[in-house]
């Protein structure tokens, strides 16, 4: 069976009564740093029950609906500002897991606003002490080659993050980044001085494999690939889905309306107590508006592009990090604004 979108809602908003979407699962979101920039913003419209997203290709509005959400997938470099609604969360029985970007590109200032690397390690593992090392998957994403950014520099990189937090989280998640692919990326790269980037080569995807199947013979965890063709599963590497309906089972499986969204049948009793039943499933889902290579499932993602401020160069999200620092000053004041007047921010922007 496969996803054929989400239920349709009234909604009811300031302005009258508007059709919206109702998805089972939120991403928030590849688009942008919720978690450590639009944290309070969030809670505002969660407990208002709907969001406003906008598509940055036709600029048409969607109304977001999470009268039906069952679970929410953050993604960050930042959980802190999240951690203090996690209760909030857990009091409205709606599940959650967070994909946790720790790069080290500190020397290289590739990052120039994210929280000093030790700072967010720390942060790392108090989330993982708060809500289990299952739920937060550890992502080194994209991994950059320079003439100067090797491939054994960077398998130094993740050994020196891994050891101090392999045990708080049962997977590694990585990605090649790609040069060509954005060209405003490869412009944003160049301005600041980066004219070295390099496209990996299947030798050098090779040797990240061969070195993080090395490493792992001590750390003992999962390591995937996100959204890539090749094939490393000689090296102990799977491709991965961050929007990950197996996680969702291990980790939600007493949810039975997210489980039937999933088609997830669990166990059932036997006649004879000794007579073990696995669980089933009854749906393949597979999100279709994605890369062919993404592995996700369906999910809304309801961030908006060119609203993060960690400044990184990399980031295909953002048109330049001076759009993005613009775009989060004109939500700050226009928030500041509306705490003032009691009116509301529909969307990030």
């Amino acid at each position: 069976m496969s996803f054929r979108g989400w239920e349709k809602v009234t909604i009811e908003t300031p302005n009258g009564t508007i059709e919206g979407i109702a998805p089972v699962i939120i991403s928030a979101s590849r688009a942008t740093d919720i978690t450590a920039f639009y944290a309070d913003w969030f809670m505002h419209r969660l407990r208002t029950g709907y969001v406003k997203w906008v598509n940055r290709f036709n600029g048409q509005s969607r109304y977001v609906s999470f009268e039906k959400t069952r679970a929410i997938v953050f993604w960050t470099k930042n959980a802190e500002p999240m951690m203090k609604y996690l209760p909030e969360l857990d009091t409205r029985e709606i599940n959650y897991y967070f994909t946790y970007t720790l790069n080290d590109y500190e020397q290289e200032k590739l990052e120039p606003k994210v929280s000093p690397l030790q700072q967010r390690i720390d942060t790392f593992k108090k989330l993982s002490n708060t809500i289990g090392k299952g739920k937060v998957v550890w992502r080194f994403d994209p991994l950059i080659l320079t003439n100067t950014i090797t491939v054994d520099v960077l398998l130094d990189k993740i050994y020196g993050i891994g050891k101090q937090i392999h045990t708080y989280t049962e997977k590694l998640v990585i990605s090649f980044f790609d040069i060509n692919l954005y060209k405003k990326v490869r412009q944003n790269l160049m301005s600041a001085g980066f004219r070295d980037c390099k496209e990996f080569t299947i030798e050098d995807m090779t040797g990240i494999a061969k070195g993080l199947q090395e490493i792992n013979k001590e750390w003992h965890i999962e390591i995937a690939t996100c959204a890539e063709a090749t094939d490393l599963s000689a090296y102990g590497i799977n491709h991965n889905k961050c929007i990950d309906d197996e996680l969702m089972i291990r980790q939600f499986s007493h949810d039975k309306e997210l489980m039937d969204f999933l088609g997830y049948v669990p166990p059932q009793e036997g006649l004879l107590p000794f007579i073990e039943s696995n669980g089933k499933r009854t749906k393949i889902l597979k999100d279709l508006g994605q890369r062919k290579d993404c592995g996700c499932i369906p999910s809304k993602d309801i961030g908006q592009y060119d609203t993060c401020v960690h400044g990184c160069l990399y980031c295909y999200a953002n048109t330049s990090p001076k759009v993005a620092q613009m775009n989060y000053q004109k939500h700050r004041s226009k928030r500041e604004y509306c705490v003032k007047q009691s009116c509301v921010i529909e969307v990030i922007l």
